[in-house]
């Protein structure tokens, strides 16, 4: 079995085993939205640069972005604490292998076309100079989220069994427009 066949089926047994994140349980302050989607691009260039022999540029996009990277992990990271609390780091773990298996999971669907599709992802990361300017690529792009909790302060409509507000996630986008990652946490691939 090829090293991309073996990372790509050691994601969807650890996806399978992983209880799948419940969204809609919380709210994201914009800051953590763009994290998340900062987040989800790099896992989506994770799976590219394993699947379509690119790991150089990979390394490129991580040096060039070491801080913005650093800075959007930790964040990600305090979003899970705050909502989850004891279960935080359990269900950041989760997120991450539930992101980089569906973006794999994109990328075995798309077989060989996967590469070509995707050809005009690492130009446009690397054309990239700050943390806006990724968080608007990966929603340019319609880069998968697998948890998309709904925005702070968001009004939401009342239960009938409870005085608390609903949280209603952000739809899910189709899968013809989803795009591929490996879970990990901001280390480079390896050749």
């Amino acid at each position: 079995m090829s090293p991309i066949r073996t990372v790509m089926t050691g994601l969807l047994a650890a996806s399978l085993a992983t209880p799948a994140l419940a969204s809609g349980q919380s709210c994201a302050t914009p800051e953590e939205r763009s994290a998340l989607d900062i987040r989800a691009l790099q896992s989506q260039l994770m799976v590219v640069a394993l699947t379509c022999q690119q790991e150089e540029q990979y390394n490129r996009f991580v040096t060039q972005h070491r801080g913005v990277l650093g800075s959007v992990y930790g964040q990600v990271q305090r979003h899970f604490r705050r909502v989850y609390g004891g279960a935080g780091q359990r269900r950041l773990d989760e997120y991450i292998t539930n992101t980089a298996n569906g973006h794999s999971q994109v990328g075995i669907s798309q077989g060989s076309l996967f590469c070509q599709n995707q050809a005009g992802l690492f130009p446009a990361a690397l054309a990239t100079n700050n943390r806006d300017q990724l968080a608007h690529l990966s929603q340019e792009r319609q880069i998968q989220q697998v948890y998309s909790p709904t925005a702070c302060g968001t009004p939401a409509t009342r239960s009938a069994s409870s005085t608390r507000p609903a949280q209603q996630a952000r739809p899910q986008r189709a899968a013809s427009q989803q795009q591929p990652a490996r879970a990990a946490n901001a280390s480079a691939p390896r050749s």
